[in-house]
């Protein structure tokens, strides 16, 4: 459903994008992670069109972005960026006034997405009263007029309270499940992407380090927590099967290890066993460990 293949972009000679690609699925939600300056903004902003690619291309249901942007753009909606209102119009006017640079403003079809992104009741007041959360509404419901195949999301939580992010997530799960829409959102947020998202892509300063899907981050290696004493009596018995020790108590062993059998291993060993149970590799193991140390947090100067 979308495609970037290659992208390669420079800003005053600086690389931003080397040489990324990667696909997202007809009904997935795709998460493009990375530190903020990493380059997701700028990839997002090629696939709309707004920045143009040293080389490369992005494909929205097959039909490329930089040669043929307004078909391309037909089948897809967007949140980029900061979303821009006419403050002093209602709601309802901007939603007009919008939908009219890109071939005209259906009237039901607005009245029916208004309703479904909770904003029935406020749509005919001024942006400018807004919350940050309506602000946001209003700027999904604009983006599924009309009713588009790929749906493009730059940190859509971003500012938004516990609450407006459960609402968001939960919406865009339901357009996926009941719709089969195609997601892809950028974000910094680790458990907003391991609770929306099918697959995931990494960018670090410009470069896909990681591309995969979710249920394959389970880890192939054996991950245990273990609590024993004394501690070299229980370390020998790590390099016995071949462990080695990753902090906060958590013991890496080579795929296919026997848990069992290093339990029964360290109570022969003469060791106090308290505590032996298999740790998960989350998202946010397999971030730092393929993104390295955070890069330093300069907002947004730099896409």
């Amino acid at each position: 459903m979308l495609e970037v293949d290659g992208l390669r972009k420079s800003f005053g000679g600086k690389p931003a994008l080397q040489d990324v690609s990667f696909a997202v699925r007809e009904g997935e939600i795709f998460g493009l992670l990375g530190h903020n300056g990493a380059g997701k903004s700028t990839a997002l902003g090629i696939i709309l069109g707004i920045v143009e690619p040293n080389a490369g291309e992005a494909r929205i249901a097959g039909v490329s972005v930089q040669r043929n942007r307004r078909v391309a753009l037909r089948h897809a909606g967007a949140i980029f960026e900061s979303p821009a209102f006419y403050e002093y119009m209602s709601g309802w006017d901007n939603l007009k006034i919008l939908m009219s640079y890109s071939g005209g403003f259906d009237a039901a079809a607005a009245r029916e997405v208004v309703a479904e992104v909770g904003l029935a009741d406020r749509i005919g007041s001024k942006v400018g009263a807004y919350s940050h959360g309506m602000r946001q509404r209003l700027a999904l419901a604009q983006a599924l007029l009309p009713t588009p195949k790929v749906l493009l999301l730059d940190e859509p939580t971003d500012g938004l309270d516990p609450e407006g992010i459960k609402w968001f997530r939960d919406f865009i799960l339901k357009l996926r499940d009941d719709r089969g829409m195609t997601v892809l959102f950028n974000s910094h947020l680790l458990p907003e992407v391991e609770q929306m998202c099918d697959r995931v892509a990494i960018i670090r300063q410009g470069q896909l380090v990681y591309d995969g899907d979710l249920a394959g981050i389970a880890e192939e290696r054996l991950v245990l927590r273990i609590d024993a004493e004394p501690l070299n009596q229980a370390q020998a018995v790590f390099r016995q099967f071949g462990g080695e020790e990753a902090g906060d108590g958590r013991v890496v062993f080579p795929e296919g290890t026997d848990a069992a059998a290093i339990a029964k291993a360290l109570v022969e060993a003469g060791t106090a066993l308290r505590e032996l149970r298999p740790v998960r590799r989350s998202l946010e193991d397999v971030y730092l460990e393929v993104s390295g140390s955070p890069e330093p947090e300069g907002g947004r100067s730099q896409p």
